[in-house]
């Protein structure tokens, strides 16, 4: 999220967090996990919610706020792999804490499944 846009009202989700990952230039797609390709395979799956996005897994804290997040990601040719991680590490901090200029980061774990 950069300085000119507006930070989302309400509560942080997956899928916020996800949206802002696939605004990253050079990422193709966020790799869901085995769960949810075994639910899409079954054809049983429950309709997506904000609380759960395909690729993104949060850790919450007590209060309920995003303490950390864990991506996974498949990128398109031709980018470096390091700073597209770090943009999408600075895009989930920002989506997750919009405004907060603590110097205490939040951990973000960037993980590269793919290139295609």
């Amino acid at each position: 999220m950069t300085a000119d846009q507006v930070a989302p009202e309400g509560p942080v989700t997956a899928g916020s967090i996800a949206d802002a990952v696939r605004a990253v230039p050079g990422v193709a797609f966020l790799r869901p996990g085995l769960s949810a390709l075994l639910r899409a395979s079954a054809r049983t799956a429950p309709a997506r919610t904000d609380r759960t996005a395909p690729g993104v897994r949060l850790g919450h804290g007590a209060a309920g706020r995003v303490v950390s997040a864990e991506v996974e990601v498949v990128l398109h040719r031709g980018h470096r792999a390091v700073d597209v991680t770090r943009a999408v590490r600075a895009a989930v901090r920002g989506a997750a804490r919009p405004g907060d200029t603590g110097t205490t980061a939040m951990p973000v774990t960037v993980t590269v499944t793919g290139i295609v």
